[in-house]
C-alpha cells in the first residue's frame, strides 16, 4: 500500500525535471523553482511513512484519522494542478480520485465498529489482546 507514494515522492526527489510532467502542471518553474517540486517529494514521502508507521503498528483508528487529513493534501494537488491551467482529467482522475478514495477508506476505519473478542485461553496462560483502536 505505501510503496507507490514513497516513490513518487523519491522520483520528485531525485528527478523532478522528468517527474514534473506527470502531476500535469503545463510548465516548468524558471530559475530555482525546481526545489519546490523536491519539497513536494519530501512531502509525499513523509505521508506515506506516516501512514506506513501507523499501519504496521495497529492504531487502526488513528490511521483512519490521518488519511482523512492527508486526503487534504491531495485535494491540494488537485486544485494546483487546476489553478494553473493543468489537465483537468488529471487533475480530477488522479488527485481528486486519490482524496476521494483516501477519504472513504479512512471514514470505513474510523467508523469500524468490530470488537475484539479474547480467544479461549490455552493451557490456562492468558493471551493478550491484539491492538485495533
Amino acid at each position: 500500500m505505501q510503496l507507490p507514494p514513497v516513490w513518487f515522492g523519491v522520483e520528485f526527489i531525485l528527478s523532478p525535471e522528468t517527474t514534473a510532467p506527470g502531476f500535469s502542471l503545463p510548465s516548468w518553474p524558471s530559475g530555482d523553482g525546481d526545489g519546490f517540486l523536491i519539497i513536494k517529494g519530501i512531502r509525499d514521502v513523509v505521508l506515506a511513512l506516516v501512514l506506513g508507521i501507523l499501519l504496521v503498528t495497529g492504531y487502526r483508528r488513528a490511521l483512519g484519522w490521518v488519511l482523512l487529513v492527508e486526503a487534504l493534501a491531495a485535494y491540494g494537488d488537485m486544485a494546483t494542478v487546476l489553478t494553473h491551467h493543468g489537465s483537468v482529467a488529471t487533475a480530477l482522475g488522479v488527485h481528486g480520485l486519490t482524496a476521494t478514495l483516501m477519504v472513504v477508506n479512512g471514514l470505513l476505519i474510523v467508523r469500524e465498529t468490530r470488537k475484539v473478542v479474547a480467544a479461549p485461553a490455552v493451557d490456562g496462560a492468558a493471551r493478550p489482546l491484539p491492538r485495533f483502536s
